[in-house]
């Protein structure tokens, strides 16, 4: 989809001004607990499949699922005795693939106050901070809304 026709964001809310009535909606409330058994598929993985497959996606993330826009988030090898185990997911590189692939990440401010040390000051650049309950009323205006 060409920039132009991506919704923007208000100047100083980060809200959606408008939304193109092609794309979707995704939304991550739980993050993932996870680690061995994942290796190659979790809901962001899946959420770069739905915005190529279905033509659009915003994603909005909510609770403890904000942590994965948290730019400064490293992912650390697991030992368990002599075995060290370094391919873990790294949240935070497939949510830059998301932005890069044209996904719109958005992150409920109260979110990051409760799960986020410094908030919106601390997400990967490209994510924006969006009010509680801002996008409910704009649901109608996207082609779906779901849960992933």
């Amino acid at each position: 989809m060409p920039p132009e026709a991506r919704p923007t964001p208000r100047a100083g809310t980060g809200a959606v001004e408008e939304t193109d009535e092609r794309r979707c909606l995704g939304i991550v409330e739980r993050a993932y607990r996870g680690a061995l058994e994942k290796q190659f598929f979790d809901e962001l993985y899946l959420s770069v499949e739905m915005h190529r497959q279905l033509g659009g996606l915003d994603l909005l993330l909510r609770g403890q699922a904000v942590c994965y826009a948290a730019a400064s988030a490293t992912v650390p090898e697991l030992r368990f005795g002599k075995a060290t185990v370094t391919t873990l997911s790294d949240h935070r590189r497939d949510l830059v693939t998301l932005l890069e692939n044209g996904v719109r990440v958005l992150a409920e401010e109260s979110s990051l106050a409760a799960y986020l040390p410094g908030g919106a000051a601390r997400l990967t650049p490209g994510v924006v901070p969006v009010a509680d309950g801002e996008l409910a009323p704009r649901w109608p205006d996207y082609r779906l809304v779901f849960f992933i």
